[in-house]
């Protein structure tokens, strides 16, 4: 029974995560799977985009953004990219 009732809490977490924009470190947490260590040194090396106004915040599309940010690209785009250079 305990863990039904975990598991219920984790999904309402998830559910409430979903109608937010702005997002706390724990909102962060489950969003990413990031250790709170991991996202306190991203902040301080300024490689994750946040606002510090009243406390410590992140904006989930600009999260998004960022998680997204560094594709990598597949065999086929390489190729395709090749032969539109070669022309």
């Amino acid at each position: 029974m305990n863990e039904i009732n975990e598991t219920l809490k984790r999904i309402e977490k998830f559910v409430l995560l979903q109608a937010k924009e702005a997002l706390s470190v724990d909102d962060l947490i489950l969003l990413t799977g990031f250790k709170r260590q991991t996202i306190y040194n991203l902040v301080s090396q300024k490689k994750i985009p946040c606002y510090k106004s009243h406390g410590l915040h992140f904006k989930k599309s600009e999260i998004n953004e960022w998680l997204l940010s560094d594709k990598q690209k597949t065999d086929d785009e390489i190729n395709q990219q090749a032969l539109l250079t070669t022309l």
